[in-house]
């Protein structure tokens, strides 16, 4: 089975409880965490009201059997350069930090669960699109 990779956006997705998300996490033998990724989540917790939560949150999903955080290696920087490449003939740059998730990706033939539509412009990977459901509004 091909294992699915979460961009930033997917494991907000997840943490808000989105059940697209949630059925493929669920149903996925094998979760990839880019560490760019990983990155991108401890920046948003410092920026955040609920820093030592999410992050205690962050530590027991990656402490999961099925989790695993991947590095950046000389196979990813490769795979960045040739996406970069193709991008820039095409016309259709996407930030940085992606282009290394979509880098990951590749290197690891995994699917990435993303909200970020621009990731559908690297044919090289494998992109399952969710949308983003806001949270339901607390009762008063």
């Amino acid at each position: 089975m091909i294992p699915l990779m979460l961009d930033t956006s997917a494991y907000a997705a997840f943490k808000l409880g989105d059940s697209t998300v949630l059925e493929a996490i669920r149903k996925s033998p094998k979760i990839l965490i880019p560490l760019i990724v990983f990155g991108e989540l401890l920046a948003g917790f410092e920026a955040g009201s609920r820093r030592e939560q999410n992050r205690q949150e962050l530590t027991a999903f990656l402490r999961s059997p099925r989790v695993r955080l991947v590095p950046v290696i000389a196979d990813t920087a490769e795979r960045y350069a040739l996406i970069y490449a193709y991008l820039r003939q095409k016309g259709r740059p996407i930030p940085t930090n992606d282009l290394w998730i979509a880098a990951s990706a590749m290197e690891h033939s995994a699917e990435l669960l993303t909200a970020d539509g621009h990731f559908l412009y690297v044919p090289q990977i494998i992109t399952r699109s969710v949308r983003m459901t806001p949270a339901p509004n607390p009762p008063r």
